[in-house]
């Protein structure tokens, strides 16, 4: 990235979803590999956290999954046909599945997600050519999904992550784009980690710190955290 980039909220967003906020893990240089062993043991005990606490019966009435399932229908999404990240994880693994090994940046995310039910997702920003905003969808933009060839557009007004307009993910946090999937290859990266209440900015703030001391300890890189909310909607995400 060798210009300026930036990376904002809308305040639109602040407005519909009073009290949310969303920490943002920036991380260059990294080392991403297969995942070693004692990462992979990190994931298996956070799965092994989420079947103690929940189960299927029950997992809509945690507090953190109902307020992302209310989010959903505020934007005209069935929570029971597009579940947000971390709910979806968290049935996977209540149905006795173990999340697959994919990379070690991608099973950070994966890892807190469950720890947390707090969704914590990463984009590769090696290649980045615009600014990236958060915020409601036109319904022009252009979403090419990781496992298909054809092309989507948004529904108006759904909340989505974009560059420019290409969507990187559409419905906040349900699917993510091809054009930022973290490979092998990827030695920059953002994490989202996203705070609605009765998530507060203290507990995001955590969920970051714990992001960096794993990205440290099993990729590298220089690492900074930054916050938006409805007080700071936009910071420089380029070095």
């Amino acid at each position: 990235m060798s210009s300026v980039r930036y990376y904002s909220v809308a305040e639109e967003i602040f407005k519909k979803y009073p009290g949310y906020v969303r920490g943002v893990v920036l991380a260059y240089d990294v080392k991403n590999s297969p995942s070693p062993a004692e990462l992979g043991a990190m994931l298996r005990q956070a799965e092994a956290s989420v079947r103690e606490r929940l189960n299927l019966d029950t997992l809509i009435e945690d507090p953190k999954i109902a307020s992302w399932r209310e989010a959903y229908r505020a934007f005209g999404a069935k929570p029971s046909e597009f579940r947000p990240s971390m709910e979806a994880m968290a049935r996977r693994v209540l149905r006795n599945q173990e999340l697959p090994l994919i990379n070690a940046l991608v099973d950070i995310g994966n890892i807190l997600s469950l720890r947390h039910l707090v969704p914590t997702g990463g984009h590769a920003i090696d290649l980045l050519e615009q600014d990236l905003e958060l915020r409601l969808a036109s319904g022009q933009e252009t979403f090419k999904p990781f496992d298909s060839e054809e092309i989507e557009h948004p529904l108006p007004g759904e909340v989505v992550f974009v560059e420019g307009n290409a969507v990187l993910t559409r419905r906040w946090t349900w699917r993510q784009s091809d054009r930022t999937l973290t490979l092998p290859t990827t030695t920059a990266i953002e994490y989202n980690v996203d705070g609605l209440p009765p998530v507060t900015q203290t507990e995001v703030e955590t969920i970051c710190s714990e992001v960096v001391e794993l990205i440290q300890r099993f990729c590298g890189g220089r690492i900074r955290v930054e916050m938006l909310s409805a007080g700071n909607p936009r910071i420089r995400i380029s070095e």
